[in-house]
């Protein structure tokens, strides 16, 4: 059963229609790229909210609790939202809220505190939620069927353009460099710490006013632009209600995966800077020098997949990538020095495409079917709120061993090869 798409054309309508559908294509590319600064500026927030508000490891991961969480809570408003005002205005409501939690990182800031921070990013991810519901199964029908999965992984570039951006933005911005031990801030004056502390907290105000009055231009952008409103084919109507599409069982298996597969991510960028610091003997700053380094791979392991899946098949590739990343977990929890580092960026590489693949695999002859599909999917990026926080645990209960705790998206890994070569198969409903 074929993606929704619009009825075929004649070859001279059919290339109009390319032309249509360039405008908003372009425009959901700049949506994948904005939220991904999201996403990868909280692989910064996370060490620096460590230190700024003084946190242990499971603390720091509730940013990502916030923000993941955000996407279970508001996974079914945000599909109910797309079917009834549709993808344009959906959209525009993702984008402001997501300007609004930005813009409330400046009383968090001021006050230093946490709960507030916390709040912002909650906000954050409820804006996301809405933008990724709407967007990834938009992309994936702004043009033929056949090359859905070739076109999210195009869009989902920019994604990883945001991963190479964010940490250079947020190591220059955010962190300073600055860092004592527990004994060092306890040497202090009260005032010297207050202040100390307070500049670090600080630190986030500009970046998050800025990107905040980039959201709300952004908005305005899509106000006045005229979208296409793609529908369903009547061929292909829609089977039941929220629950019941998960009666489709590559859907089922895709959420599965997809769940662990983004808590494997977050994992990873989120103890990236603790684990090049414990594990490749880096400072604060180069370290988030190389989350940069990092994303730059990322970026080009999308690309560099989009041009393979011409060749190869998607679930294949995926497949392929799944095992390169279980080796390089490996490398990271038992290497030491650069071979951390070389395995941190190898997971970026080979990290790039199983989101937008998973995906599209996932909401693969859903038809009527695809925004419920795709608001399954979006909940189940719930992982980055859960696997964080078990990863951090770990590595408290194992001594502040970081190294340790990347056995955790070990095991995610494990669960995106399943589906890569089993769960992805459209065998149709569950009756």
């Amino acid at each position: 059963m074929a993606l929704p798409t619009t009825a075929p054309v004649p070859a001279a309508t059919g290339a109009a229609q390319q032309r249509t559908y360039l405008l908003p294509f372009i425009l959901v590319v700049c949506l994948f790229f904005l939220w991904g600064m999201a996403h990868n500026l909280d692989s910064i927030l996370i060490p620096h909210l460590k230190k700024a508000c003084q946190l242990n490891n499971r603390q720091s991961t509730l940013v990502d609790t916030a923000v993941f969480l955000a996407y279970f809570l508001m996974a079914i408003p945000a599909g109910v939202l797309l079917k009834k005002l549709g993808y344009k205005f959906s959209i525009i409501i993702g984008l402001l809220a997501f300007a609004g939690g930005a813009f409330l990182f400046l009383p968090a800031a001021d006050a230093r505190s946490y709960g507030l921070f916390l709040t912002a990013l909650f906000i954050i991810g409820c804006g996301l939620t809405i933008l990724e519901t709407a967007a990834n199964p938009y992309a994936t029908v702004l043009g033929p069927p056949e090359s859905a999965t070739s076109r999210l992984n195009l869009a989902a570039s920019f994604n990883g353009l945001a991963a190479l951006v964010a940490p250079i933005i947020g190591t220059n911005l955010i962190l300073s460099g600055k860092e004592y031990t527990p004994e060092q801030l306890a040497a202090m004056t009260d005032a010297a710490r207050t202040a100390y502390l307070n500049a670090e907290a600080a630190a986030v105000k500009t970046p998050y006013l800025v990107l905040g009055c980039i959201l709300v231009a952004v908005a305005v952008l899509f106000y006045f632009s005229s979208l296409p409103e793609i529908k369903a084919s009547e061929s292909e109507p829609s089977q039941g209600g929220f629950f019941a599409v998960l009666k489709h069982r590559h859907l089922t298996w895709a959420v599965v995966a997809q769940f662990f597969y983004v808590g494997a991510q977050v994992c990873v960028t989120s103890f990236f800077i603790r684990m090049a610091k414990q594990g490749g003997g880096l400072d604060e700053k180069t370290a988030g020098y190389y989350l940069g380094l990092y994303g730059l791979l990322f970026m080009g392991g999308r690309f560099i997949g989009t041009a393979l899946l011409k060749y190869v098949s998607s679930q294949r590739l995926l497949s392929i990538y799944a095992v390169a990343a279980v080796a390089l977990c490996a490398v990271a929890v038992f290497g030491d020095g650069a071979y951390v580092i070389y395995a941190l960026g190898g997971l970026g590489f080979f990290m790039s495409i199983m989101f937008p693949t998973i995906f599209a695999l996932g909401i693969a002859g859903l038809g009527d079917d695809t925004k419920q599909g795709s608001s399954w999917l979006v909940m189940s990026i719930v992982g980055g709120a859960i696997l964080p926080y078990l990863m951090g645990t770990v590595i408290d209960l194992q001594g502040d061993n970081t190294q340790a705790g990347y056995v955790v998206p070990l095991a995610c890994f494990l669960v995106v090869l399943l589906f890569g070569q089993y769960g992805y198969r459209v065998r149709g409903r569950v009756v």
